[in-house]
């Protein structure tokens, strides 16, 4: 996925260009702090008190010069008109939360307004359109059967959480002013893996195929994950 948002930005935004970029529910950090080495400035929302001490503790070990690009603040992704004003950034990423979230639009609504015009939104959800590919594919015909018409699962938390469908977030996008510019699939092939499975000697032929896949069909359209970038307009 990472591959996949440097190459949005890069086709958006001259190289070199320092970005103002908003990570909501950006966990212990990881893209907020990629994406700082990258040289871009990086405001974290973190609602999690525990992600986000993670995150500060990432932070610290980080170059002064790095440190000085990230903000870290706690919050709720639903209450970004509270911290900051409408157009403050150019991108806004928003992963692995929206299958937290009950209702997603006005969320996302408010993502959309934190955008400059031309800014990048970038969602990553769980596809619903392929909720019975991961009970299939480990023999569990019966939730396989439950997964073909439904919206919710169970994650490998054991929270119950839901998911969402490509032309639900198509429709929602583009009524709030940020219509779906490109999508990708994450997670093609590796979704079956263990949490704790050895990084394989092969991971680059890996990585390989997960990006050929991830913008193919009909091999993107059973991904696990989605991968949605809208455009402010």
């Amino acid at each position: 996925m990472a591959r996949q948002l440097d190459e949005q930005i890069a086709g958006r935004y001259p190289v070199g260009q320092r970005l103002r970029v908003l990570d909501v529910g950006m966990g212990q950090g990881t893209q907020a702090l990629r994406l700082a080495r990258a040289g871009h400035q990086v405001t974290g929302l973190e609602q999690d008190a525990r992600m986000l001490a993670v995150a500060r503790e990432a932070l610290a070990a980080e170059p002064e010069g790095i440190r000085g690009r990230v903000r870290l603040i706690e919050g709720d992704g639903r209450e970004t008109g509270v911290h900051f004003l409408p157009g403050s950034f150019d991108v806004v990423l928003c992963h692995g939360v929206l299958m937290y979230v009950e209702e997603p639009d006005p969320l996302l609504a408010g993502l959309a307004r934190m955008l400059a015009p031309g800014g990048l939104l970038s969602l990553l959800v769980r596809n619903a359109d392929a909720l019975a590919m991961r009970p299939g594919l480990s023999g569990d015909w019966a939730g396989t059967v439950g997964a073909f018409d439904s919206v919710s699962y169970t994650n490998r938390l054991g929270l119950d959480v839901r998911a969402d469908r490509l032309s639900t977030l198509t429709a929602t996008l583009a009524g709030i002013g940020a219509p779906l510019g490109t999508w990708y699939g994450v997670r093609v092939f590796t979704d079956t893996a263990a949490d704790e499975a050895v990084v394989p000697p092969d991971l680059e032929a890996l990585l390989a195929a997960e990006e050929r896949a991830g913008r193919t069909d009909p091999y993107r359209q059973v991904a696990a994950l989605l991968h949605l970038c809208g455009v402010r307009g």
